[in-house]
């Protein structure tokens, strides 16, 4: 098995479980657009080696060795993203595919070299932490921005980067990290959201609201 199949497997897992809490087969499946039997091979050869574990009717769950190797590969890919926004100056929404390509490449050399450079960020352009050389990782006290309450101001701590049409749209209106803007009114027919951003009174779909992370600003 090549061993950037493997890193994708598990950075992928990684995330569905810190994001859903649950990682099944067909949830993983989607999210690396591979056949569900193809993907069932490879959670049980990965089980087999000892980075996850595989409960029928409970999902998959990463071993501390598959969370420690998946760890390692989301600090590369973060690391990448900075240094392709601070240093070649691409936009948020350009980055995701480039970083993939480098990541599985990237030397401890490489790696450290680029940290220091971009200054040892601990988050990445879209406000995700990056994971420290030990594997630690700290995440924020955010909460989705359909979550907050009308008549609430709140600044901009995380953008998911799922979507680059998405990343695209929500800079086109003005919203970046550490952005602050008002939230005048929640819609309860369909959850979408009226904020104010320098001004500009914009509204919000809740899958938009659903995909920004906020703090409250006292």
């Amino acid at each position: 098995m090549a061993s950037e199949q493997i890193e994708n497997y598990l950075k992928n897992i990684y995330k569905l479980q810190t994001n859903d809490g649950k990682v099944t087969t067909s949830s993983l499946s989607r999210n690396l657009n591979i056949s569900p039997a193809s993907v069932t091979e490879m959670v049980k050869k990965l089980a087999e080696e000892g980075t996850l574990t595989h409960t029928p009717y409970k999902g998959v769950e990463l071993t501390e060795e598959g969370k420690r190797l998946a760890l390692r590969i989301i600090r590369k890919h973060r690391l990448w993203e900075m240094f392709l926004v601070e240093v070649l100056h691409f936009r948020w929404d350009e980055i995701d595919h480039e970083a993939e390509r480098f990541e599985h490449i990237m030397s401890d050399t490489m790696e450290e070299k680029i940290d220091h450079v971009l200054g040892h960020p601990l988050l990445d352009p879209h406000g995700d932490p990056i994971p420290t050389k030990e594997g630690q990782i700290v995440c924020s006290m955010s909460i989705p921005l359909s979550d907050a309450p009308e008549r609430s101001e709140v600044r901009v701590l995380r953008v998911s980067d799922a979507n680059s049409d998405l990343l695209k749209y929500v800079s086109s209106i003005g919203i970046t990290l550490h952005k602050q803007f008002a939230v005048l009114r929640k819609m309860s027919f369909d959850g979408s959201l009226l904020v104010s951003i320098d001004g500009r009174e914009v509204s919000l779909s809740s899958v938009v609201a659903a995909s920004i992370f906020v703090e409250h600003v006292a």
